[in-house]
């Protein structure tokens, strides 16, 4: 695996965001290009982003780390989709904390200030026979390249779509056009079968052959998806999403410990043997800087304001 950094396409044009901190006045800054910006659902929004160094070498499964300023957090997000012809790769994300709501205020002409990547172990594909690929909510994203290349290698594909509620339920239709079949559940009943995600994957476990199950999204899902398919000894993977700094695995944020061994799910990752992953410790790394983060929120609040405000006076 090689990661680059894609240096063949920095843009040069003037940074909203660094104006909101400070970091700019009237000096172009370096960056990548934003080309395409999309609200797909509340707090769900996807970024098409100028990286041809990235979308030549990426593979599906593997991610990106996207820094929106200078004085910005490191955000490890998936790669959705590439286009090598156009030299472009798409990312998704969903506003849960000050960068990502940061994040959320770029718009197409903008341009980040890092991009780093294709990162991680791509996904491990081949003909399995018949696969489940289980989404739950922004985690759609990642599992469309993944169910896409699985398709291409001769597998049968069936994909389940899980969110709280009809309006966060998103791609449909782009992942369906992957899937042999597609059962898509809300927890509040308003779209599709009502329920979490568990109940179908149950059924389709308990009526046919599965051969492997990939769930991606929240680590609770994922967590309760491995305990259903336990029983039933069927090869289950998922792709953590933990805290990372570097993504060369040597600041240690992003360990997990896999059949009691550490892993970094930046190196050795994200993709794990779901029933081999610890997820007690999992859940508890997640938590581990919620009070900061929560801090940082409501300072970034008053920041995202002001470049809203700063947006609409140009």
């Amino acid at each position: 695996m090689q990661t680059v950094v894609g240096q063949d396409h920095h843009c040069r044009c003037q940074s909203a965001v660094g104006n909101v901190f400070g970091l700019v006045t009237s000096a172009a800054q370096e960056g990548f290009r934003i080309l395409e910006r999309q609200d797909l659902a509340p707090r769900i929004h996807l970024l098409r982003i100028a990286a041809p160094a990235i979308a030549r070498k990426a593979k599906a499964g593997q991610f990106v780390i996207i820094r929106v300023d200078e004085r910005g957090e490191r955000i490890p997000l998936t790669i959705a989709d590439w286009d090598q012809d156009n030299g472009d790769i798409t990312v998704v994300f969903m506003e849960i904390g000050a960068s990502t709501m940061m994040m959320a205020t770029v718009g197409a002409g903008d341009c980040v200030k890092d991009v780093v990547g294709p990162l991680g172990v791509p996904s491990d594909i081949d003909n399995f026979g018949s696969v489940v690929c289980v989404a739950g909510g922004v985690g759609v994203a990642p599992v469309v390249p993944i169910a896409r290349a699985l398709k291409q290698a001769g597998n049968k594909v069936t994909c389940i779509i899980g969110a709280r509620s009809h309006n966060l339920v998103f791609w449909e239709e782009r992942l369906g056009s992957f899937s042999d079949r597609l059962i898509v559940t809300t927890d509040d009943g308003s779209y599709g079968r009502k329920g979490l995600v568990t109940e179908p994957l149950t059924d389709l476990l308990q009526s046919e052959t599965v051969d492997r199950v990939i769930a991606i999204g929240p680590s609770i899902m994922m967590k309760f998806c491995a305990k259903c398919t336990e029983p039933f000894g069927v090869k289950t993977v998922v792709s953590l999403n933990t805290i990372m700094v570097d993504g060369t695995g040597m600041c240690g944020c992003c360990r997990v410990d896999v059949g009691g061994v550490t892993k970094f799910a930046c190196v050795d990752g994200p993709e794990f043997d779901a029933h081999q992953v610890d997820w007690d410790l999992v859940l508890a790394r997640q938590r581990t800087y919620l009070e900061k983060e929560n801090h940082a929120l409501k300072d970034s609040k008053w920041r995202a304001f002001e470049k809203t405000l700063v947006r609409a006076r140009e």
